[in-house]
C-alpha cells in the first residue's frame, strides 16, 4: 500500500516532533518552580538565620526561589509533620536540627517517625554550646565547678531554652556523665534563661556561643567550657568538657531533610550544591560568625550521623525523666 506524499511527509514531522516534547518533559532541570523551605522556629534564631543563608545561595545557584516559611509550635513537631504529609518531589523541605532527634524519644505521641519519614538531604552546621556560670559562683574552672556542685549537691539550678532542647539534654548529659545533682529549670527560649543567670536566680546554663558570646565577653558570665569535641574558634581558650569528663560531647547541628520518597537525583543536587556553599569563604565566614562549624556530608553519612544522635538522646532523655506529652 502507498500513501501520498504529503501525507509521508506529515506522518514524518509527527513522530520526530513526539520524543523532542518528551524529551523537554522528562529532562526539565529541577527546580522549575519555587521551593518551601519549611523551617520550625521563629525569625532571626540561628536556626531561621541559616535556613535563610543556604536559601538564597539555593536561589541564586538553581534559578528558583527558596521561599522561607516558619511553622512553629511544638518544639518543631509541626513543622516536621507539614513535611513528613507534603509530596515527595523536591518543593518542600525541612530544616531539621538536634531538637528532632532528641524529640523522637521525649515526645510518647507523635504521628510520625522522624528517622523513618524524613530523608537526609545535607548537614550544614555543627553549633558549639558553651557550660557558663554568673560570676558569683565560686568557681573559675571545670573543676572547679564538679567540686563545687559535689559540695552543694542538690542546691545548684541550671536553666536552658526548654525542656527537650540541646541545651537541656546537654546539661543531663553532664549530670549522667559526672554524677553530679543539679536541678532543671526551663525556660522559654535562651534570652530568658540567659537573663536569670545574670541574675543569679540560676547558676549554671549551657547555651549557643550565638546568644553567649557577648555576655563572656562582657563579663556578665563566666565561660567554663564548650561542649563539642575540639574547642571553639569562638572561645580558643576555653577548654572542653571532653578534656576533663572523657567522652562528653554534646551540642546542636543544623541540617536540611525532605519528604522519605523524594527522588534520590533531588536530594543529591541539593545536597551537592550545600555543600558547595559550605566550601564558599564568604558563607564559612557568615557562619563563624554564628558560633557555628561547617558540617559538610553525603546525604548516606548525615542519614547515619542523625540515627546515632538520636540513639544517643535516647539514653539521655531516659535518664532524665523528662516528657514533653
Amino acid at each position: 500500500m502507498s500513501f501520498p506524499c504529503s501525507t509521508l511527509l506529515l506522518l514524518a514531522a509527527c513522530i520526530s516532533a513526539i520524543p523532542a516534547n518528551a524529551q523537554t518533559t522528562s529532562t526539565r532541570p529541577y527546580p522549575s518552580r519555587p521551593v518551601r523551605v519549611i523551617v520550625g522556629y521563629p525569625p532571626g534564631g540561628a536556626n531561621d538565620i541559616i535556613a535563610r543563608l543556604m536559601g538564597q545561595w539555593l536561589s541564586e545557584r538553581l534559578g528558583q526561589p527558596f521561599v522561607i516559611e516558619n511553622r512553629t509550635g511544638a518544639s518543631g513537631n509541626i513543622a516536621t509533620e507539614l513535611v513528613v504529609n507534603a509530596t515527595a518531589d523536591g518543593y518542600t523541605v525541612l530544616l531539621v536540627n538536634a531538637g528532632n532527634t532528641i524529640n523522637a524519644s521525649l515526645y510518647n505521641s507523635l504521628k510520625f517517625d522522624f528517622m523513618r519519614d524524613i530523608a537526609p538531604v545535607a548537614a550544614v552546621v555543627r553549633v558549639a554550646l558553651v557550660m557558663q556560670v554568673n560570676p558569683s559562683v565560686p568557681a573559675n574552672t571545670l573543676r572547679d565547678f564538679i567540686a563545687y556542685a559535689k559540695t552543694n549537691s542538690g542546691k545548684i539550678n541550671y536553666g536552658s531554652a526548654g525542656v527537650g532542647t540541646p541545651q537541656h539534654v546537654s546539661a543531663e548529659l553532664f549530670k549522667m556523665m559526672t554524677g553530679i545533682n543539679m536541678s532543671h529549670i526551663p525556660y522559654r527560649g535562651s534570652a530568658p534563661a540567659l537573663a536569670d543567670l545574670i541574675g543569679g536566680h540560676v547558676q549554671v546554663v549551657f547555651d549557643t556561643t550565638t546568644a553567649s558570646l557577648e555576655l563572656i565577653r562582657a563579663g556578665k558570665l563566666r565561660a567554663l567550657a564548650v561542649t563539642t569535641a575540639t574547642r571553639s574558634a569562638a572561645l580558643p581558650d576555653t577548654p572542653t568538657v571532653g578534656e576533663l569528663v572523657p567522652g562528653y560531647e554534646a551540642g546542636g547541628w543544623i541540617g536540611f531533610g525532605a519528604p522519605k520518597q523524594t527522588a534520590a537525583a533531588i536530594v543529591n543536587e541539593l545536597n551537592k550544591q550545600i555543600n558547595a556553599a559550605l566550601g564558599d569563604p564568604k558563607i564559612t565566614a557568615r557562619l563563624a560568625d554564628l558560633g557555628s562549624t561547617p558540617m559538610p556530608m553525603l546525604p548516606a553519612e548525615f542519614g547515619k550521623f542523625m540515627l546515632s544522635d538520636s540513639e544517643r538522646w535516647a539514653k539521655v532523655v531516659k535518664f532524665s525523666g523528662a516528657k514533653a506529652d
